[in-house]
């Protein structure tokens, strides 16, 4: 590795704990919008995303996508379904937060992973690898546990996983880039949220301009909130490997968890640990798992590599080779994983190399 990949990868490596640290850390932020409550916020926070975007786009000059997407409506129907569906994740986050719900909140983001295989299983009939099977049948025992711990299903950590996991999927079929995908979902909230707060500023319900100066920025900066660890996932996302973004991911919700219990004081008896262990050993054997079949992945393609190399050189020069004979450039994958090629990719729950996940 040169020193400059090295620099790119210390500096991508730098923005990912960034991005997911701001993530982990976003349920300090919503406490301090009170009184307004969480669909106030919510549409501020949809109006302010698009402003901020939007300045964004025009800094970088990036607006070519827009006309394209205006020609493709089968596309642009996916985008109102993915706006539809983070409007509901971005509601029952801020919701559940400033509720006092913020440990069940980052259970939601630990069991995000298993939801999306489970999706994948019943929606795209991929084959999944015992391991995997293992996961996702010690997963439901977690929430089984975790119903009987809370005497209710865990409903805001399955609403936050079952839409987020619906959320990529939309997302994957999209095939836009993060910021403009951003844009565009943020477009086509924003006169709804608008109408709505105009709306509650008739009633005289609006705390925006009621509360001060302070807590009108406050609520402006939901946009900045939204916006600039997706900044930091975008500078990481093409400096390391996708299998190291994988695995950063589990910062936010720990970070969650972490708050949910030392800063908000929330109440963890043991039926609950006893769930939240058997999520955590879930998301072991999906690692353990995915790392194991990169290593093969990656071993098979230099084994393959060497012997393509090895059959060129046995053929004298001016004949050609033996029929039948062609370059090993990867090992096929088994079903429902991601190619043996590109072996950083295994790893669940890891973003995509473009696409900038609109996080909590």
């Amino acid at each position: 590795m040169t020193g400059k990949s090295a620099a790119e990868r210390r500096t991508g490596l730098l923005n990912g704990f960034a991005a997911y640290g701001m993530w982990g850390l976003v349920p300090l932020f919503w406490p301090l919008l009170k009184p307004a409550g969480a669909a106030e916020i919510l549409a501020h926070r949809m109006v302010w995303s698009l402003l901020f975007v939007a300045a964004a786009l025009l800094v970088i000059r990036r607006w070519a996508w827009l006309g394209e997407l205006l020609r493709q409506p089968r596309r642009l129907a996916l985008i109102t379904v993915a706006a539809a569906v983070i409007t509901v994740n971005w509601g029952v986050y801020i919701w559940s937060v400033n509720s006092g719900h913020v440990v069940e909140a980052s259970l939601g983001y630990f069991i995000n992973p298993l939801v999306t295989i489970a999706m994948g299983v019943l929606l795209l009939k991929e084959r999944l690898r015992p391991v995997q099977w293992a996961a996702v049948a010690v997963g439901a025992c977690a929430v089984l546990v975790l119903t009987i711990g809370y005497g209710r299903p865990p409903w805001i950590s399955l609403c936050l996983a079952f839409s987020f996991a619906i959320y990529g999927l939309v997302k994957k079929k999209v095939d836009l880039g993060g910021v403009e995908s951003l844009a565009a979902e943020t477009a086509i909230q924003f006169l709804p949220a608008l109408g709505y707060l105009l709306w509650l500023s008739a009633r005289g319900d609006s705390t925006f301009t009621t509360e001060g100066a302070g807590h009108a920025a406050l609520l402006a900066a939901t946009g900045i909130v939204t916006a600039l660890p997706l900044v930091c996932f975008g500078a990481a996302a093409i400096r390391v490997p996708l299998s190291t973004l994988g695995l950063l991911q589990y910062l936010a919700p720990v970070f969650q968890f972490v708050l949910g219990i030392v800063y908000f004081k929330e109440a963890m008896p043991p039926e609950r640990w006893a769930g939240f262990a058997l999520v955590w050993l879930a998301l072991a054997l999906l690692t353990w798992d995915a790392l194991r079949t990169a290593r093969r992945g990656a071993r098979a393609l230099a084994t393959g590599s060497r012997a393509s190399r090895s059959t060129r050189a046995a053929v004298p020069a001016g004949t050609t080779e033996p029929a039948g004979t062609t370059e090993v450039t990867g090992t096929p994958a088994p079903a429902g994983t991601a190619s043996a090629a590109r072996p950083t990719e295994n790893v669940p729950g890891a973003p995509e190399a473009d696409p900038l996940e609109a996080r909590p």
